[in-house]
């Protein structure tokens, strides 16, 4: 498994991780807001882990979509220009270290189907709420994961699109999962300050880990980048 391949999975599990560290200041609240308070019947442990798979399968079916595309993309392009997509994936943890993706366009569609969602949250137990909102997130405004979807597109099939998200998916899961089910602690211990530092220090080794491993595009000795597309 190439760390630089542009769709493998990976990368997609290195992006969740460092792409967690942003969810934690955006979604992060929406999602704790599912869990029970004190006196509420539902466990805690149930809500969360609930939203977590109904999460991971929303992005499956993302990803089953977008690969079901197929080679579609790739054949509009020359074998020269195919050649440089893996500097898409460095420039992907470049912009997530200097937060670009809030200048990413959202898609207008988006807001409404969020503002129904929540409406149609409120009265429903936790269990139900937590499902519903983990199997939509992919419908969320979200700059990364419109990225990461669109990497997708080029895995050149629908089971190497599920593999390729739900990868993505896995490396979201243990920031989020922690701050569900510690939210206190996250909040006393995890600072925003924190959290958008270790994002910054992340995202950029792992720019500068791929830029490495792509080297030989810039005519230095190093791996045949054509291995680094798999389709």
């Amino acid at each position: 498994m190439e760390l630089a391949a542009i769709n493998s999975p990976g990368a997609a599990f290195v992006a969740g991780l460092v792409t967690s560290l942003h969810c934690a200041g955006m979604c992060g609240p929406l999602a704790c807001s599912l869990m029970p308070l004190r006196g509420d019947r539902a466990d805690a442990q149930t809500v969360s882990t609930v939203y977590h798979l109904s999460r991971l399968s929303g992005y499956a079916v993302l990803g089953a979509l977008a690969g079901g595309l197929g080679r579609a993309p790739l054949l509009w392009l020359s074998q020269s220009a195919v050649r440089w997509l893996p500097w898409l994936l460095v420039l992907f943890f470049v912009a997530l270290a200097m937060r670009w993706d809030r200048y990413l366009p959202k898609i207008p569609a988006l807001g409404p189907l969020t503002w129904k969602l929540q409406g149609w949250m409120r009265g429903r137990s936790r269990v139900e709420a937590a499902a519903a909102l983990g199997f939509a997130t992919p419908l969320l405004p979200c700059g990364p994961l419109y990225f990461l979807a669109a990497l997708a597109l080029m895995s050149g099939s629908a089971i190497r699109g599920i593999e390729f998200m739900l990868a993505f998916g896995l490396g979201t899961v243990p920031l989020l999962w922690l701050a569900q089910t510690q939210f206190q602690w996250v909040r006393r211990k995890l600072s925003p300050l924190w959290l958008n530092r270790m994002r910054v220090a992340l995202a950029l080794t792992t720019a500068a880990l791929i830029s490495w491993r792509l080297r030989a595009t810039l005519g230095l000795p190093g791996p045949d980048p054509s291995n680094f597309i798999c389709f």
